[in-house]
């Protein structure tokens, strides 16, 4: 009897166990565009901002809530859109793409340049427009003490 009562046991552990592993989150289905590969994240998320209306309107929002949420807030966060970077096995090369989550699968195309003006926490690939020509030279150079560019 205890055999029975202990393969039962057993058999209980090993439901509970497959139950579990179900459970676990499953890798994000996220191919390249171009060769349908799976595609490896290199990046972190860079959650997109909307700071006008028009673009809360043109993502399903209500006129009365979207002037709502800019009127709370300057900048709203899009749940579902970001930029990531992914290396592709294929082309090897890593490309930023935007991605944007629908029901359960991902709609992705290369990052176009004007949303990275609406992402948090990239440094401007055009540079900060503010610094002169002067101070990014010198900022590159080796030994940034010894300002050569001055007479």
């Amino acid at each position: 009897m205890q055999n029975d009562s202990s393969s039962l046991s057993l058999d209980s552990q090993n439901r509970e166990r497959h139950k579990r592993n179900r459970k676990r989150s499953k890798r994000r289905s996220i191919h390249c565009p171009i060769h349908a590969c799976y595609l490896d994240s290199v990046s972190q998320k860079h959650r997109l901002f909307a700071s006008q209306i028009g673009e809360l309107r043109h993502r399903g929002i209500s006129r009365k809530n979207a002037l709502q949420l800019i009127a709370e807030r300057t900048a709203v966060q899009l749940d579902n859109e970001w930029l990531e970077a992914f290396w592709c096995k294929h082309c090897q090369e890593t490309k930023w793409y935007y991605i944007r989550k629908l029901d359960t699968s991902y709609e992705i195309l290369i990052a176009p340049a004007e949303l990275w003006q609406t992402v948090t926490g990239v440094i401007d690939p055009d540079g900060n427009p503010s610094v002169s020509e002067f101070t990014k030279r010198q900022s590159r150079m080796r030994y940034p003490d010894k300002i050569s560019s001055v007479n």
